[in-house]
């Protein structure tokens, strides 16, 4: 089996050093099981692989995969399968991806940039943080914050949160998936880090689903609608946030680094 494949990157800024977050988007004839999308994820070796599919009729699908895990929601893949379809399958609009637990809408806005609409992830409860946390990230923490998805983490300001030196092992030792531990940014809005500690990669450089937790979240505390958020990897993230009722809309830069043809063996 023979398909075309692109590595892109999204969520960058060129112009400000900022790499953002790749995505291999491998473009399938026929759907794979699942064991299949895994391995070729392993082999890519990407932070994520997007598998983009049509159904006959003509809905566009999409299964996220690390290289050691399925991802349930993936805000950086989804905007690289914007891409693909805008510039390999010449795609015109909005465009909806249906993915197993619901679906989202993208579409490109302009040479070098794209848009994805995703449900908000809300915060169900605020809780006190669990000692392993402030120790694991061995900076104070303000407030923790449950979502259904990775738990905001509020520090004190962006220095104390992009010196931070979190400590896997010690964050391992609580359940909890993950976390976006966020603060005011001196020039932006807020800014954010994505701590997963129960997988491979650790920390993600720039991460959509954390966004769709962190803009409502900010939003509330900031009274605005509207909003850039910069996440502070090695990489670095840069995201155009609005709220829309209780939807979230993330834009971004992209860059297409990569394309070929992917055999399976």
């Amino acid at each position: 089996m023979e398909s075309s494949f692109s590595l892109i990157e999204v969520f960058n800024d060129p112009d400000r050093g900022y790499k953002g977050n790749t995505s291999t988007v491998v473009w399938l004839d026929k759907v794979l099981d699942e064991n299949s999308m895994q391995a070729i994820a392993a082999d890519f070796n990407q932070p994520a692989t997007t598998f983009l599919w049509q159904t006959e009729d003509q809905k566009y699908h999409v299964r996220w995969f690390a290289p050691d895990a399925e991802i349930n929601l993936c805000g950086h893949g989804s905007l690289a399968a914007i891409v693909y379809l805008s510039q390999y399958r010449a795609l015109k609009g909005a465009v909806v991806l249906h993915f197993q637990e619901g679906q989202l809408e993208g579409e490109l806005k302009d040479e070098g940039s794209c848009a994805i609409t995703l449900d908000e992830i809300p915060v169900l409860s605020e809780e006190e943080a669990p000692d392993v946390l402030e120790e694991g990230l061995g900076i104070a923490v303000k407030g923790y914050y449950v979502t259904p998805n990775k738990n905001i983490v509020l520090v004190d300001n962006e220095e104390a949160l992009y010196n931070m030196k979190p400590d896997f092992a010690k964050l391992r030792e609580s359940a909890a998936f993950g976390y976006a531990v966020t603060a005011p940014g001196n020039e932006v809005d807020f800014v954010s880090r994505t701590l997963v500690p129960h997988v491979q990669q650790l920390e993600d450089p720039a991460t959509g689903s954390s966004h769709a937790a962190l803009a409502p979240f900010w939003a509330q505390r900031l009274g605005k609608r509207l909003m850039v958020g910069h996440q502070l990897s090695k990489r670095g993230g840069r995201f155009n946030c609005e709220l829309l009722e209780d939807k979230v809309v993330l834009s971004g830069q992209f860059s297409i680094l990569a394309e070929g043809k992917w055999h399976q063996r």
